[in-house]
């Protein structure tokens, strides 16, 4: 059921979604960690070749952010407002995350040296984009589109999952109208509250997972 609404709420936008492969949602999603679990660990290289361990951030919030500069619905964010937010929370002790759980076989695939001059280019401030090109960690989240949006606390719990903001659409002059989720969250978090809404319904185009063999 959610993936179908995922893509009707793609469609209203007026660009079609891209399906998974067959059976890889439905796998991923039986065993990906939920709000209130655990975060996976992960251990991802990033754009400079580097080895990046989420267990070695606990003690610290973490942001992770699915992205693929491709897709029209990231691009949407990348004129200001992620890189916004980055900065915000950033300075704030946060640590922020971007995944690229793009395949090497899809046409949107970017390599490390690519991804680096993309961050550099749009002013991106994340502490790190890391290759997924498996798809595993995209998998053990049950990330299903860019931007698909997920905060850790400092203990290491999944405590937000789902949509940057409410309203899924790809225009740039949506962002202002919108509740923006993650700096809701973030906000909640950083001041010892509970957070409000710890789930929504992510928007954004189908993450390009490598097929199943």
């Amino acid at each position: 059921m959610l993936q179908r609404r995922q893509f009707n709420t793609l469609s209203l936008s007026g660009l079609g979604a891209l399906a998974l492969p067959a059976g890889l949602l439905t796998a991923a999603s039986a065993h990906a960690a939920s709000v209130g679990q655990p975060a996976p660990d992960f251990t991802l290289t990033d754009t400079a070749g580097k080895l990046v361990k989420l267990a070695d951030f606990k003690g610290k919030p973490v942001v992770l952010e699915w992205t693929n500069p491709g897709c029209p619905f990231v691009r949407k964010h990348y004129n200001g407002n992620m890189q916004g937010l980055q900065k915000e929370f950033i300075g704030k002790g946060v640590v922020w995350l971007a995944i690229n759980s793009t395949s090497d076989t899809s046409s949107d695939h970017m390599s490390p040296p690519q991804l680096g001059r993309w961050k550099a280019e749009k002013g991106a401030a994340a502490t790190a984009i890391l290759m997924d090109e498996d798809g595993k960690v995209g998998q053990a989240y049950a990330a299903r589109v860019t931007p698909h949006m997920y905060i850790v606390n400092a203990q290491g719990m999944l405590v937000y999952a789902g949509g940057i903001d409410s309203i899924p659409s790809t225009r740039e002059a949506d962002i202002a109208k919108a509740t923006n989720y993650v700096r809701q969250g973030m906000t909640e978090l950083l001041a010892g509250r509970p957070i409000s809404m710890p789930t929504s319904q992510p928007y954004g185009c189908s993450v390009k997972y490598k097929s199943a063999a």
